[in-house]
This record gives structure tokens, sequence and C-alpha cells, in this order.
């Protein structure tokens, strides 16, 4: 393995100061015998390296920023010197990369917030073609590891899936459901659920469906009667009167269902099947009405459209309040009739992999928005900045700003509340939950930010300025994480304290 590996060029005199003499062309006897030399010393070498690589193969050894790194062994020896001659980071034993699909993505190698998970069909040719790497594949693994560690070229490979979209919906697609019938148990919310295309597809059907099956036996009872062929008798004492055909007997449908009336065509009391035919069209049809009425009633007034006048701030901010790292957004509502008991939540999602080696993707975690406190509980009549706590018990005490830019999460905000204009009576019962949402990445927080001020105070009111809903201005931040500058803090307390023992000593002497 060792002696497939690329080496440099055998010319020193691209890395040396001293020039060196031109190769001159050796004789033609000396060619046979140099032939011979250079055949025994290759085969000694390849034997060489096969002991040598025995005992120990050339894997990875280290890991580095979630990706594992080649040992010194299996790197060129040049490798500093070629490197300083490509500033992109490739170096020049690399081959070039390979041209990308127009539909693959790239995911670094640290922790992702969205598995990545291969196709089905990719699945199956890389559990089969997993065999021995050769030499190539290798080569092309190191110089892709090594791409990974360069910085210029991180930021181009930060493309992934959102588990949530900016304006709330979830991009999460359900598939292979066997159980079907779950669906058909609670028929009110599948319908409520459909388009709106496929909705009024429903609504027209359940109507015509019943006017024409209706019709249908109307004109069967008036054949069988005799209704049909007696039109225009008046000895005959018909059963359904004025029905000469299938189109009439379905005006006589609607009319009975609609409970229009015309007076031309009507049941009479001549035949007990007509009563009861009349009965059941009319129970059927109240039940239609009922449905389709609560349906359309639900499928309007749904308060997930009073999530599209809550606003959320397009970045997150970190910096420091009240002498505590923070991380923060704002909220805002652009109607004036309120949302009644808003409550906010926000979850973290991110993949991670257990000390078993189990791997977790899209792992939900809390972040406490002031549950505790009741300051998860919002008044929502201007806009206000939510603040989570950067404290030992958060998911980013550890985190730094540096971190932050190599670290791949999403934080999903969830903003609850009853429609003033359903629920004044704070009844649960009685109105009807809103729920808002969005998310930030790790690419939407700014560290050492702050949002602006967009309230003032005009004309005895306090006035709402949103054009400045997502400004924020720069403050000193540390770039140190929370938890480094408790430890920070402990150490000046500590050394404070011994300073002030050792003043006391001095002072007042035992």
């Amino acid at each position: 393995m060792l002696a497939s590996l690329p080496r440099p060029p055998t010319d020193t005199s691209r890395y040396g100061t001293f020039p060196q003499k031109p190769d001159l062309p050796p004789a033609p006897g000396a060619l046979v015998e140099d032939g011979r030399q250079q055949g025994t010393a290759a085969t000694t070498a390849a034997t060489t390296a096969a002991k040598r690589s025995a005992p120990m193969p050339n894997y990875p050894s280290t890991l580095r920023r979630g990706g594992f790194v080649p040992s010194e062994a299996s790197l060129p020896p040049s490798r500093g010197s070629l490197a300083t001659q490509h500033p992109r980071g490739r170096p020049s034993w690399c081959p070039p990369p390979a041209p990308q699909e127009a539909g693959a993505r790239l995911y670094p190698l640290n922790t992702l917030s969205v598995a990545n998970i291969p196709n089905s069909a990719r699945g199956r040719t890389s559990a089969r073609s997993s065999t021995i790497p050769t030499p190539e594949g290798m080569q092309g693994r190191r110089c892709k590891l090594l791409e990974e560690d360069n910085p210029m070229l991180q930021g181009g490979k930060r493309q992934r899936q959102r588990y949530v979209t900016k304006v709330g919906k979830c991009q999460v697609n359900l598939g292979n459901i066997q159980d079907k019938k779950r669906f058909l148990s609670d028929i009110f919310t599948t319908i409520v659920d459909l388009k709106y295309r496929w909705f009024l597809f429903v609504f027209m059907m359940c109507y015509i469906v019943t006017w024409v099956v209706f019709g249908v036996i109307y004109f069967f009872d008036a054949w069988v009667r005799g209704d049909v062929g007696h039109q225009g008798d008046p000895e005959w004492r018909a059963c359904i009167e004025n029905v000469d055909g299938f189109i009439s007997a379905l005006l006589l449908s609607v009319e009975s269902q609609r409970t229009i009336g015309y007076g031309t065509r009507m049941v009479t009391a001549n035949c007990a099947e007509g009563v009861i035919l009349l009965m059941a069209q009319s129970i059927v049809g109240s039940m239609i009405d009922a449905m389709m009425v609560g349906c359309m009633f639900v499928k309007i007034s749904r308060p997930k459209k009073r999530a599209q006048t809550l606003m959320f701030s397009k970045n997150c901010v970190i910096s420091r309040r009240d002498e505590k790292l923070c991380l923060m957004f704002r909220v805002g509502d652009l109607r004036e009739s309120h949302m009644v008991d808003a409550k906010i939540r926000a979850k973290l999602i991110k993949s991670r992999q257990t000390a078993e080696g189990e791997f977790i993707p899209l792992e939900q975690s809390e972040l406490n928005l002031g549950y505790d406190t009741g300051e998860d509980r919002l008044f929502l009549v201007e806009p206000q900045i939510i603040c989570h706590v950067i404290d030992r018990q958060s998911p980013f005490w550890d985190m730094s700003a540096e971190s932050l830019r190599r670290d791949q999460f999403e934080i999903i905000i969830i903003l609850e509340g009853i429609v003033e204009a359903t629920g004044k009576c704070h009844c649960l019962a009685a109105g009807m939950t809103c729920q808002a949402r969005t998310s930030y990445t790790e690419d939407e927080i700014l560290w050492g930010y702050r949002f602006e001020p967009c309230m003032s105070l005009e004309k005895g009111a306090f006035h709402v300025d949103y054009s400045r809903f997502e400004m924020t201005f720069e403050v000193q931040t540390p770039a140190a994480s929370a938890k480094e500058l408790q430890e920070l803090k402990e150490l000046e307390q500590q050394e404070h304290s011994t300073l002030s023992l050792y003043w006391d000593h001095l002072v007042h002497p035992c």
C-alpha cells in the first residue's frame, strides 16, 4: 500500500536553492544493467513495504472536526511545500473533482441536523461495492478530507434540508402508510385537511351523487307503477305525478332535497314507497348539509390563516444581558385583535451519536424560554424580544463563536394562542387555538448583536415602527462560550478572595 501511494516529483531543484546539473542520457550499454538493478531494487522495496504494512495498516489515525484525516505515514513528504503553491487548499497530487450531479447536495462530515441517509437505489449499490479501496480511491478520499479542513471551502458545502421552513411548514413527507383506514375513521378532519380543489370536488359530488341516486329510484318507481306510460290520463291515479322520464325524475329529486317545491312534480299518497323514499331523501339531505356546511365553515375560518399576521425576526442574536450570555429573537403581532393566552416554546433539532455508537437523527431537546418563571406566557400587544439564557442546563453551554460556525443545528420556534375573535371568554373549549412556527439555522444566528428598539411614545400613545423590526446593531460581546466565561469569572473571584485574605493578613497580623 505504501508503494502505491503517489510520490512527489523527483526534481528537487524546484524546492531547493542550489541549481543542479542537467541529467545526461546514459550510454546504451549501461541501460541493461540499470534495468536489472532497478528491477531488483523494486522487488526488494515491495517486499520491505509489504512487511512493514502488515502489522501497521495505513488506516486513518486521528479524528478532526468530525471526520478522519490520514496519518503522517500516508502523506507525501512534501505536503507542506505543495500546499503553499496552491492557496485554495487542493494539493497538486490530488485529482480534479468529479462533476457533481444537478440534484446532489453537499454535506459536511460533522454532525448533520438532517441525517445523510442515501437513497434506496444507491444503498444497495454502495453496500455491494464496499470492497477493499484501491489506491485511486484512497487518493480521492485523502484529497476530500483535506478539502474538508479548508475553511475557504466549508462555506459552500453547508447546504442541507431544513426541518421547518421560515413560514412554519414542516419538511417531512410521510410514506409507505399501510393502514389507511385510520383516515376514514376521522372523516371530518380528513375532509378539512384536503386541498381546496379536492375539497370543492368532494363538496359537489356529495350533492350530485345523492340527486342522481334518488332520481334513478324515483324514475324506477314511476316506471314500475306505470306512471310514465299514463301521462295525461285524468283517470289514472299516479304515485309520482308529472314524471315522464329520467330528467323529470332528477328534477324531482333536486326539488325534494333542496325543498324548492315548484308544484308541478310531486309524490302523492297513492303509494307508501313514495312517501318512505321522500322521508329518506330528506334525512340524507339534512345530514349532508350539516356535514358539508360545517366542513366549509371550518375550512374557511381555520386559525391557521391567523398565523400569517404573526411575525418572527429573520435572525437570532447572541449577546450579553444582565452579565449572562443570551440567545434572543423577536416576535410581533400585526393585528389589533390580540392573541389570548399566548405561549411560546423552542426546540433544538440536532443529530448526535451516543457513547455506544448509536446515531440519533433529528433529536429534539427543549430550550428554556422562561417556563419556570412564567416568562413564556406573552401579552403580545407590542413586539417582544424572547430571551434564552445560556446556562448549565442549556445545550449551548459549550458553544463559542468559533464552534457556532462549525456546528449544524436548527432551532424551531412555536407560538401558540387563542384567536380573540373566537374565544374572548378565555375558554379553551370555545376558542380556536392558533399556532405559528418558524426556524433558525446556525447561519441565521448573529454573534455579538442586539435588536434595535422599535417602540416610541407619540401623542399620548405608544407607536410601533415595524420597519425597524429586523434591524440589529453590533455590541461588544466576548467570543468565548458561556462555560468559559463562567470559569473565568470564578477564577477572578477566587483570585480576588485570595488577595483580600493576603491584604487582611498584612493589615491585621496575628
